[in-house]
């Protein structure tokens, strides 16, 4: 299996001493967001940032570090109902979908979620206002990773815009391209009413899109004040042999979640083992 992690849960560092401490606890991807991952990135400096100059030094520390960027993070607020912002975060978008054609990242991945200045006639994440808002504003980002031959990935979370299997399947429908990909992170779809039955909810995300499924973002909850909490993979109630064995028939990249360096070796193994059973 190709188990990675996200680089800025790994031990502190510059970005090859991070790939190399990725390497040396049997990871094999990672999932970098450059702003957390590299002291001193700034998110609003991307469109600059994100050269030709920086993308050879990065494509060269993966080369030597054997590990591969399975997300190019990028989880910039996409349905911002201020439209100067929103087309400065367009541009971001734009530069980090060049910057993964530069360095062979799988997919810029993002999320969903509503600004709170946002005025609608009901909650933000189920608005329908907002889900328009943010289809329209996704449209040109997807068509911009169809130019530059990348991956636009959304993560849906159950109490962003893209909320559910349902929704992300209508965004896909809404958005027809090869280009607009998924990042499944089960856990984040257990909302409270959904607890216990993740089966179900990987069964439904399979069913609804599992062709458009570029990687898994691996994690384990607990139950807290009714909610799904989340934590290091191992260490909760989380079940993962459907998740798993989806990931293997499909060869899926897995980036793990809450992680710290002294836990994150041992997640890895946890999610081996079980994978080995398969």
């Amino acid at each position: 299996m190709n188990i990675g992690i996200r680089l800025h849960d790994t031990r502190p560092g510059n970005l090859k001493e991070r790939l190399l401490f990725a390497r040396e606890q049997g990871f094999s991807c990672a999932h970098i967001a450059m702003s957390k991952a590299i002291d001193g990135f700034s998110m609003q400096d991307a469109p600059a940032l994100l050269n030709s100059e920086l993308a050879a030094g990065m494509r060269k520390d993966l080369t030597d570090t054997g590990i591969s960027c399975a997300v190019l993070g990028c989880y910039l607020n996409l349905a911002d109902p201020d439209a100067e912002r929103r087309a400065a975060t367009h541009e971001i978008y734009k530069a980090h979908l060049r910057f993964a054609a530069m360095t062979g990242a799988g997919v810029v991945g993002t999320e969903t979620y509503a600004n709170p200045e946002s005025v609608f006639a009901d909650p933000a994440p189920v608005s329908e206002e907002a889900y328009r808002l943010f289809i329209d504003s996704l449209r040109p980002v997807v068509r911009y990773a169809e130019e530059t031959g990348t991956y636009l990935a959304v993560e849906p979370v159950w109490y962003h815009i893209i909320s559910t299997p349902e929704r992300a399947e209508r965004m896909l429908n809404d958005v027809r391209s090869d280009h607009l990909r998924i990042i499944l992170d089960t856990v984040n779809l257990i909302r409270p009413e959904l607890i216990g039955k993740e089966d179900e909810v990987v069964d439904d995300a399979i069913r609804r899109f599992g062709d458009r499924i570029s990687i898994l973002h691996m994690k384990d909850y607990t139950v807290r004040d009714g909610k799904a909490a989340s934590l290091a993979c191992g260490r909760g109630q989380m079940r993962y042999e459907k998740l798993l064995a989806f990931a293997k028939a499909n060869s899926l990249p897995m980036t793990l979640e809450d992680t710290v360096p002294e836990n994150a070796e041992d997640a890895r193994l946890y999610l081996e083992r079980i994978g080995q059973k398969l």
